[in-house]
């Protein structure tokens, strides 16, 4: 079995249920559903922020890693709370972080921006970043990644670890050569990442329903303001509005589309305008407050043009099937292997345009694991098991290789010791089922 496939477990013999249990991050239920109830304070974020890094230093230890070279912003915030300009860190790998198995905690963070981790409890120090990328320092770069590399050898000299096993991901290919070339034990920190983020704390689990609440009350706005003439960019900024209002804070994709751009799905929103009786397809995509993933999608019909056709509510009747279907398949201890083969069967003309993965998994953004279609499991699939403290979304497509419109569907669910919880539930089109 491979690293990807024992990516959520625990230390070994244990599961993950267990291993949550011991961090202390409260009540150990997922099935009880309390997080919606939780007050949301200060003690509670330094709780979860202590939970998310004790997850990350098991994930390592369990892979046998010495320490972490975090240069995704999304990552750096997962394991110790500091947000700095997080879309443009996306590009340009500026700040990253350093966290030792068993050692000290480090922010490297981009020059003149020190004070903005000014306080926060998980990190040890905080220091200026090395300009190891080319348009920082030009000629320069050379000396800056040496230094670089000098800073990390220092760092594990003062660790409790003896060994150089050194996980990494995002970074700038001179800084990654240089780490290999001073034999360092090089690899993916993704394994141990991915693993961590998999599964919530019930007190996480609370940030994320304040963020999916916030995102269907901007939803709910968008729906309402629906009609024809206005343009696909003019419905998605109201969406935006609200959601940056509320305390949201950017959409990873522009996912609205209507009429023909909806089949097949993908396309991004433009500046065409929605004509009467259209359908409009919509995937939230949005990170919203506390920096927790929002990801669902709804369908609605455009009026001004009678009630919708016999296609559109049969293309909605069949992607609600797949969706439900496949949300009452969902059991804590299946594996992945078996979901897959279970799943809603594709009808014929409708596999060409299917979406790419029945079920991923969803946090701070799209994250492991990610469960193929039965048809494309010798291509991209991968085993594992379904565990409690999982959020995972449900993907629908139903769009025939030969039609016109399609329908995307989606529902981000908690996996609990029972079941599942639905953390997403924004209702369907009454219209659309008749």
């Amino acid at each position: 079995m491979s690293d990807y496939e024992t990516l959520a477990s625990g230390d070994a013999g244990k599961s993950n249920i267990v291993a949550l249990a011991e961090t202390g991050s409260g009540k150990s239920s997922y099935a009880s559903g309390n997080f919606r109830t939780l007050e949301i304070d200060a003690a509670l974020l330094a709780r979860v922020e202590r939970y998310r890094l004790g997850r990350l230093r098991q994930q390592m230890q369990h892979h046998a890693m010495d320490a972490v070279i975090l240069f995704d912003p999304i990552n750096i915030r997962y394991a110790c709370g500091s947000r700095n300009m997080q879309v443009y860190s996306q590009r340009n790998p500026a700040r990253y972080l350093y966290v030792a198995a068993d050692g000290p905690v480090v922010l490297f963070e981009f020059s003149a921006c020190l004070h903005l981790a000014k306080g926060l409890a998980l990190l040890d120090d905080v220091r200026p970043a090395r300009a190891v990328m080319p348009q920082y320092s030009g000629p320069h770069c050379a000396r800056h990644t040496a230094a670089f590399v000098d800073d990390i050898r220092a760092l594990l000299a003062q660790s409790q670890t003896s060994g150089k096993r050194i996980g990494v991901e995002s970074a700038p290919t001179g800084a990654l050569t240089a780490l290999g070339e001073a034999e360092f034990d090089i690899v993916d920190a993704a394994i141990a990442m991915e693993g961590a983020k998999s599964i919530k704390s019930v007190e996480e689990l609370a940030l994320i329903h304040r963020s999916m609440t916030l995102t269907e009350a901007a939803m709910t706005r968008m729906e309402a303001a629906l009609r024809p003439g206005m343009s696909e960019n003019e419905l998605w900024a109201i969406f935006n509005q609200h959601v940056l209002a509320t305390g949201g804070e950017y959409a990873e994709t522009r996912l609205l589309t209507s009429g023909a751009r909806t089949n097949p799905w993908f396309q991004e929103c433009s500046d065409k305008i929605i004509a009467p009786g259209e359908l409009v397809a919509f995937d939230t995509d949005i990170v919203g407050c506390f920096g927790y993933y929002t990801d669902f999608s709804r369908t609605f019909h455009v009026p001004g043009a009678g009630e919708a056709t016999a296609t559109q509510k049969s293309l909605y009747r069949m992607a609600v099937d797949q969706l439900e279907t496949n949300i009452a398949l969902l059991a804590p201890g299946m594996s992945f292997r078996e979901y897959s083969q279970r799943a809603w069967p594709i009808p014929r003309g409708y596999r060409e345009n299917r979406y790419l993965d029945i079920v991923h998994g969803c946090g701070m953004t799209g994250e492991w694991p990610l469960i193929a279609h039965d048809m494309d499991w010798d291509d991209v699939g991968y085993d594992g098991n379904i565990e409690p403290g999982m959020t995972l979304c449900v993907e629908a497509y139903i769009g025939h290789r030969d039609g016109q419109e399609g329908v995307k569907l989606e529902e981000q669910v908690l996996i609990t010791e029972t079941g599942i919880d639905r953390l997403s539930t924004y209702g369907y089109s009454g219209e659309l089922m008749e």
